[in-house]
């Protein structure tokens, strides 16, 4: 990979004269434009889907025990192992369609894809106290797989929109605002959804806005909405030439694209180190990432006496920080990229480096933390999951940096196999923990995930590359002609 290292290669004018080529094109146009817009739209999806995703997660307390909450709606007597089956059911239609899904979105477009995919979602949770009253919670376990089948389709899709969308040099910063509605959406759910549940409109309300919410974005994204600039009715030449210049580095220069799109190169894909490092980089994140979320809460409770899942403030707290430092982190990358003296490869590796080690450190110091520092806990919860918030600019956009005509089904691959590491880490920690209040059983599940986080990022910095990778370009065209750009972070 040649690197724009404050000055850049000599070896290779051709990069140069592209690189200078789309700086002027990017400079020309520093306000905002359509692909920002486009870019809040998937901010949007991304809120709807994960608010949908987490909405059981905050519902089932109330459905479980309406005392709780507004004792005038229906109760429901669910044991803990039919809790966590509800809970669980999700992620089983979720790890499904995520590879499928880049392929669809690869051909019919990621505004199709996740323009249906939400749509559905969000009628099905609209009617979701209604399948609780007639079919009770198998109905219910129904209904979420297949809402795991439907939102399996977001990732992939917003990854091939972005691809298309993003200049190189905005790229880490669109992605960052994209992806940063995964936790403003958990965010929204936690702090409102007690508050839904006592209303007079009772915890069905909480599914009803969520669902009405997701409707209404799915009737704005299908009248503005577009896969890509070339689909857009109300973008300018200027803008459509700016995205088109910015990106003309990262394909063969000199050849036409085909009219029809070529086979899939998944022997190349699966044969390709670097997006095998990759593989391993989203997993390992995963399990350290999730081992974190949904076993702190525990350990907090047992180890330290101090129940934050009963505290709506301290319940979305980690997300809020996770949220800001998201975009703390996106200037701090962008203040590189203007001083010319970080390539992209080098960027995605500190990045990701701040976003996983840092955690791993945090992450066992909370596990010697006193039942007397439940204080000092909350605040090493926070930054670590803050912190973890800089992975937004390393491993999660490297998969269009690899290939950006397969970003999609590469994110759907790496998606897939992160999530499968999502459901065994619980699992895991059930296994070894069995007394919640032994903290050295506690101690044995975070140095595990300290592990995965420091080999998966450490193979990342050695082996993980952010050039556009020879399988990217069709088959048809010369391997000779081709000048992939090294893409400047921002």
């Amino acid at each position: 990979m040649k690197l724009l290292c404050c000055g850049g290669s000599n070896n290779n004018s051709m990069d140069l004269k592209d690189s200078k080529k789309e700086d002027e094109a990017e400079g020309k146009s520093s306000g905002l434009g359509v692909r920002h817009f486009q870019v809040f739209l998937l901010f949007c999806a991304l809120t709807v889907a994960y608010a949908q995703r987490v909405n059981l997660s905050v519902a089932v307390v109330a459905m479980i025990d309406s005392a709780s909450a507004n004792p005038d709606f229906p109760e429901y007597n669910w044991s803990d192992r039919i809790k966590s089956l509800l809970l669980s059911s999700f992620f089983w239609g979720y790890v499904v369609t995520q590879v499928p899904a880049g392929q669809l979105a690869r051909k019919f477009g990621g505004k199709v894809m996740i323009l249906s995919g939400l749509t559905i979602c969000s009628v099905l949770n609209i009617l979701t106290p209604l399948c609780a009253k007639l079919g009770g919670w198998q109905l219910v376990c129904a209904l979420r797989v297949v809402e795991g089948l439907c939102q399996g389709v977001v990732f992939p899709s917003t990854h091939t929109i972005l691809s298309q969308w993003a200049p190189p040099k905005e790229r880490a910063t669109l992605g960052t605002c994209a992806y940063a509605g995964n936790q403003f959406g958990t965010i929204i759910m936690l702090a409102t959804s007690g508050l839904l549940a006592a209303s007079s409109a009772g915890w069905p309300s909480i599914f009803y806005i969520s669902g009405g919410v997701g409707c209404v974005w799915s009737i704005v994204y299908f009248l503005w909405g577009a896969s890509s600039p070339s689909e857009c009715k109300s973008i300018t030449s200027e803008e459509r030439k700016l995205i088109e210049l910015a990106q003309a580095g990262e394909v063969t220069a000199g050849q036409d694209q085909p009219k029809e799109q070529p086979p899939t190169p998944w022997l190349s894909m699966f044969t390709s180190p670097a997006f095998l490092v990759l593989i391993v980089a989203h997993s390992t994140h995963n399990w350290g990432f999730w081992t974190l979320l949904t076993e702190i809460p525990s350990y907090m409770k047992n180890i330290l006496g101090k129940d934050i899942k009963s505290n709506a403030l301290l319940s979305s707290l980690p997300y809020v920080c996770m949220f800001c430092m998201s975009f703390v982190f996106s200037a701090i990358s962008a203040q590189l990229n203007n001083r010319n003296c970080i390539s992209t490869g080098t960027s995605r590796k500190l990045f990701n480096t701040i976003g996983t080690w840092i955690p791993m450190v945090t992450l066992i110091g909370l596990g010697y933390t006193g039942a007397d520092q439940a204080t000092l806990a909350v605040v090493l919860l926070c930054f670590t999951v803050g912190t973890n918030g800089a992975t937004y600019l390393g491993f999660n956009m490297n998969h269009i940096d690899l290939s950006p005509n397969y970003a999609g089904i590469l994110m759907g691959i790496t998606n897939c196999v992160a999530n499968i590491m999502s459901i065994i880490a619980p699992l895991v920690v059930g296994v070894i923990v069995t007394n919640e209040k032994d903290p050295d059983l506690w101690r044995i599940v975070f140095f595990i995930a300290a592990g995965f986080y420091l080999v998966g990022n450490g193979l990342f910095v050695l082996f993980g590359k952010a050039e556009v990778q020879p399988w990217n370009d069709p088959p048809t065209k010369s391997k000779a002609d081709a000048t992939p750009q090294v893409e400047s972070q921002h």
